[in-house]
């Protein structure tokens, strides 16, 4: 195996083992404590554009299994773990990891002393990162570093034309990188989900008569949407119930007139405690996100409902003048806790409530 290099902005190098595709590539460098669901990982959209280091050491233990995967394809820039397993052993499997990964084209390193570079993103944040053949930066890839952002990251992950599956309650679910469980959750809850490109209009949605409105998790600053967030405003007067995650959470906000702010180094992972302000119990989620709701921006009207326990930042919210809330954290989580599934028990008492209202 051809050795390599994961060099911070920074100039610390840390080297490695080429596993999957060799190739150079600059990405925003996080890393997610996940100690399952490393398949999920990789082929969530919502870490489009950025290089993945997993804290738990072994990984690739259990193959590569095609029915957890969250979209057909992987969006990390590259991927950094400890140890790859070459053997994998699981009655699933369809083959070994570093195959998958050189067939997806998406560069990894394995060998890296994992626990140390944590270490340093959480003392100095989320950084960008360079994979190299060399320990030592080039001239271009000190300028790759600096300039480097996330950009275009909706437009570069949602679907490109409208599909629908299941029968039922009709929800339309904007994709702005929506993972494979939230319309598998519906479904199964007795909904047809039409799912949308992110951008598609207000009026578009509202056209397809749906009994609810799903806005999805996906990648990148919430704020660089100026558009969906338009549309999402629109929808505020629809009265049609609308059920936001993770980034559909924080444009949800921003909509209504909040703000988002990126933090230090985010949440990723399947242990993140939040927890219910009316009832004070704690849920343990699963989250993926580097940008947070600044809770006391959003005024009257919006009801902060979950809380993280760890730094008390904004988990979810429920709207008072459209029926509508959202959260930061992942209900549909696969693999990972599914302590939160019932809230989308409650998207569905809220559809029902909503019609027979309007029934009346």
């Amino acid at each position: 195996m051809q050795k390599g290099y994961l060099i911070l902005e920074n100039g610390q190098a840390f080297p490695g083992v080429h596993c999957g595709a060799e190739a150079n590539t600059v990405g925003e460098l996080v890393f997610t404590t996940g100690m399952t669901g490393y398949l999920e990982t990789l082929t969530d959209p919502s870490y489009y554009g950025q290089i993945v280091m997993q804290t738990f050491p072994l990984i690739g233990n259990y193959g590569v299994i095609p029915g957890d995967f969250e979209s057909a394809h992987s969006h990390v820039r590259a991927y950094i773990v400890r140890d790859l397993c070459a053997d994998p052993s699981n009655f699933r499997a369809a083959g070994a990891l570093s195959e998958w990964l050189r067939a997806e084209g998406v560069p990894c390193l394995a060998g890296v002393d994992t626990r140390q570079l944590t270490r340093i993103v959480r003392e100095r944040g989320v950084m960008n990162a360079v994979l190299s053949a060399e320990p030592v930066l080039s001239d271009a890839h000190k300028r790759a570093l600096r300039n480097y952002r996330v950009r275009e990251a909706v437009e570069s992950v949602t679907c490109r034309q409208s599909f629908s599956e299941g029968q039922g309650r009709r929800v339309v679910l904007c994709d702005y990188g929506a993972k494979a469980n939230i319309r598998r959750e519906l479904v199964k809850r007795g909904c047809e989900v039409v799912t949308v490109p992110g951008r598609t209009p207000a009026a578009e949605i509202l056209a397809l008569h749906p009994d609810g409105i799903m806005l999805s998790n996906g990648p990148g600053d919430p704020a660089d949407n100026a558009p969906i967030i338009r549309h999402i405003r629109c929808l505020f007067d629809s009265g049609v119930p609308m059920f936001g995650i993770c980034l559909g959470h924080q444009m949800m906000a921003i909509a209504y007139g909040g703000r988002t702010r990126k933090m230090k180094y985010g949440h990723r992972g399947a242990n993140q405690p939040v927890q219910n302000t009316r009832t004070d119990r704690v849920y343990i989620t699963s989250q993926n996100h580097g940008y947070c709701v600044v809770g006391e921006s959003l005024g009257l009207g919006a009801e902060l409902t979950y809380v993280n326990a760890n730094d008390g930042t904004c988990e979810g919210v429920r709207y008072e003048e459209f029926p509508g809330f959202s959260v930061q954290f992942h209900p549909e989580a696969c693999g990972g806790p599914l302590d939160t599934g019932f809230l989308f028990d409650e998207f569905i008492a809220l559809m029902e409530e909503v019609n027979v209202n309007a029934a009346q």
